[in-house]
Parts: C-alpha cells; structure tokens; sequence
C-alpha cells in the first residue's frame, strides 16, 4: 500500500513556496557543490533581492552543520536568509545521481531547496517537516523520477494525496 501524506495543508504550502518556474528537471551536477550553485544561481533570477554568491555561502555553511541529504536520492537543502524576503522554495530533478554526502551514502537526484528569511524559525521547521513528510511517500518519489516534463514535476508535488 503507498504511503500517503497525512497533513492536508501540505498541498498548499507547498505551492505558496514553489512556482512552476522554479522547478527543473535534467539538471547537469557532478557535486553537491555544483548543485548548491545552481541553486544559488536560480533563486538569485527569481528572487531579485537575493545575492547568488551570498546565498551559495549561506548553503555551504548550512551543509557544514549537517548533511541536508536525507537519503534514499533525497535532499532538502535550506537556510535562513537575510535577504530573502519570503519563505521560497525550488525544486530540481538532476541528470543523473549526484554525490551529496548523504546520511545513506546514495546518490542524489531530487532537491527541494529552502530558503527562508532571517528569524521565521517556525515556519522554517514547519515547511521542513510538510517537505519531509511529502519525500516519505515512495509513490511520489516514483512519480517525480518518471515524470516527463517540469509542469509534471510541479504537479505531483503540489497534488494531494488525500483521498
């Protein structure tokens, strides 16, 4: 029986921080430092506030405290940011499994990115847990892996399970 996701707010938040722009798919990485850099890169287009080369070092600093890869092709890197100046998220499918430096050594292919501004420390833990909670259910994670297209992507991750 697949696992389904027990929150139904879930759905919503999700697409309160994630655009269909801000979601990729066939990301070229050969690290986990390349894939921080994309990320960085991309948020700093779709957030005109946010600095790449500041947000990459906020990244790195972050994934110094801790691996953000929670295993099984899974990470979910994030940070707090000053100049961020809403709770945005962005979602990549890489090429090919990416060295992470995972908690189950296995390579990663799906990224969910966070940043959150400075000081919103629960809603930071509460978007972390509904991201944690969606990546746990191995139907979604099998659809993300097949699905042909980003707005496929975007769709599966904003879709409630409920049903």
């Amino acid at each position: 029986m697949p696992t389904t996701v027990s929150d139904p707010s879930l759905c919503m938040t999700i697409q309160t921080i994630l655009t269909p722009g801000r979601v990729y798919m066939d990301v070229p990485g050969t690290s986990k430092k390349k894939i921080l850099e994309f990320v960085a890169e991309r948020m700093s287009l779709e957030v005109p506030t946010v600095n790449s080369a500041e947000l990459f070092d906020a990244l790195i600093t972050r994934e110094r405290l801790g691996t953000t890869g929670l295993g099984s092709g899974i990470a979910i890197p994030h940070c707090r940011f000053k100049q961020c100046p809403v709770p945005t998220g962005l979602f990549l499918r890489t090429e090919q499994g990416v060295d992470y430096d995972s908690v189950d050594r296995l390579p990663v292919d799906l990224v969910f990115a966070l940043i959150v501004p400075d000081g919103d420390n629960q809603e930071h833990l509460s978007l972390l847990q509904a991201l944690a909670n969606r990546f746990r259910s191995g139907q979604v994670v099998n659809e993300l892996r097949q699905a042909s297209s980003e707005s496929a992507l975007y769709n599966i991750l904003i879709r409630d399970e409920l049903n």
